[in-house]
C-alpha cells in the first residue's frame, strides 16, 4: 500500500512481468495423478489382455473397426482408446481425434452439426513430415449411454455414410442402453472389474514415483477395498491422502478410511447389535450418534448390504429380509429422503427381522 501511494503504481507484478519470469517462477501446475500416469501406449492398459491384444494388431495395420467400449467405471476404456489413437497419429493425435465427454451438449443437434461436420473432413495419408499416416479420424464419444435416442439414430446413418474417413468409439458404462443397430456396427469389448494384484502393482509404481510412504501391504488392499476395482478412484484416494498428511507421513489403513469416508466396521457391529436389543430407544440414540459423527447413511447403507451378506450368525430368511428393506431404503435416500428417517426405517426393520 505504501508503494502505491509513493508512485501511484500497484506494485503487483503485471502479466507482461509473469510473462518475462525466469522459468523456475513459472512452474506448472502439478498434474493429477490420473492424468500423469495415464497409459501412454496400448501395452501400458492394467489387465485387458483381449482387448490389448486385438488392439496392438489394429495399431500395427493402422486400421481400427468402430468400437464399442463398456463396463465399469475406472477401467481403463477412454484411457485405452486415447492411447492407441497417440500410436496410431503421433503428432498429429490432436487433429485427428474429436473426443466428446459428458460435459457436452449431446442432443441430436450435435449429432447433426459438430460431429457430422468433423466426420465429413478429408483426412490425408501423409503426415507433414512426409511419413505415411492412416487416412481416417476417430470420433469418441466416452459415456455415449447418456446420448437420447432420437441422436443414436442420427448417430447411426453418420457411421454409414463417412465409414471411409470416420472411425467411431462408443464408451459407456451400460450397452444395454445403446440402441440395437449401433451395437451390431461396432465391434464390442468388455472392460472388466480390475483385480487386487493389478491395482496394488500399479499403485507401488506411483508411490515409487513420487515418493510415498506406505505402512505394509494391508494400506494398499485398503485402497484396493475403497476402489472396489476402479484404478481412478484407488489412484485419486491416494494422491488425496499423500496431499492431507504431507510427504513425511507413512500412510496406514485408518488415514485412507479417514480421506475415503468409509465408515470403520465397529460401527456396523454396534449398529445390529443395538438392534438385536430390540431397544428403540437405543436404537434412536445411536442413529443420532452417527449423525454427529457426520457420516455418510449413503456410505454405511452401501456397506451394510456386504456387512450383512457376509454375516455368519444370520439365517438366510433374516439376510432376506434386511437387504430387502435396504434396497428400498437406497431408493427413498437416492430420491431425496431424510437420511434420519431411512436409518431408523432399517434399524426398525432389522429388529423385527432378528426377533
Amino acid at each position: 500500500m505504501q508503494a502505491f501511494l509513493k508512485t501511484g503504481k500497484s506494485s503487483a507484478p503485471t502479466n507482461q512481468d509473469k510473462a518475462t519470469a525466469p522459468p523456475a517462477e513459472r512452474r506448472k501446475p502439478p498434474a493429477p495423478w490420473v492424468e500423469k500416469y495415464r497409459p501412454r501406449s496400448v501395452e501400458d492398459v492394467v489387465e485387458q489382455s483381449e482387448v490389448v491384444a486385438v488392439l496392438k494388431k489394429c495399431v500395427e495395420g493402422a486400421d481400427l473397426p468402430n468400437m464399442l467400449l463398456y463396463g465399469p467405471p475406472g477401467t481403463g476404456k477412454t484411457s485405452t482408446i486415447l492411447a492407441a489413437g497417440r500410436q496410431i497419429f503421433g503428432d498429429m493425435y490432436r487433429d485427428r481425434i474429436l473426443e466428446l465427454n459428458a460435459s457436452d451438449e449431446r442432443g441430436i443437434n450435435v449429432v447433426r452439426t459438430k460431429i457430422k461436420n468433423f466426420a465429413q473432413l478429408s483426412a490425408s495419408n501423409i503426415r507433414p513430415d512426409g511419413r505415411p499416416c492412416p487416412p481416417f479420424k476417430i470420433i469418441i464419444l466416452d459415456e455415449a449411454d447418456s446420448m437420447t435416442h432420437a441422436a443414436q439414430a442420427a448417430l447411426r446413418r453418420t457411421m454409414e455414410k463417412e465409414s471411409r474417413s470416420t472411425r467411431f468409439c462408443l464408451i459407456c458404462n451400460y450397452v444395454s442402453r445403446i440402441i440395437v443397430p449401433i451395437t451390431s456396427r461396432c465391434t464390442k469389448f468388455r472392460f472388466k472389474s480390475l483385480g487386487e494384484e493389478q491395482i496394488i502393482e500399479r499403485l507401488k509404481l506411483i508411490c515409487q514415483a513420487e515418493g510415498v510412504q506406505m505402512d505394509g501391504e494391508e494400506s494398499y488392499k485398503s485402497i484396493v477395498r475403497i476402489s472396489g476395482g476402479d484404478m481412478r478412484r484407488a489412484i485419486t484416494t491416494l494422491q488425496s491422502c499423500y496431499r492431507l498428511k504431507g510427504p513425511e507421513h507413512i500412510i496406514n489403513t485408518q488415514d485412507l478410511f479417514e480421506m475415503s469416508g468409509i465408515i470403520p466396521d465397529y460401527y456396523l457391529d454396534d449398529y445390529l447389535e443395538v438392534c438385536r436389543s430390540g431397544n428403540y430407544k437405543r436404537l434412536e440414540d445411536f442413529v443420532r450418534e452417527i449423525g454427529y459423527s457426520a457420516y455418510s447413511v449413503g456410505q454405511m447403507l452401501e456397506q451394510f448390504v456386504e456387512f450383512i451378506v457376509l454375516k455368519e450368525n444370520l439365517t438366510d430368511p433374516q439376510k432376506a429380509k434386511i437387504c430387502d428393506k435396504l434396497g428400498e431404503c437406497c431408493y427413498r435416500l437416492q430420491d431425496g429422503g431424510s437420511e434420519y428417517l431411512q436409518i431408523m426405517d432399517l434399524g426398525c426393520e432389522t429388529i423385527l427381522a432378528l426377533k
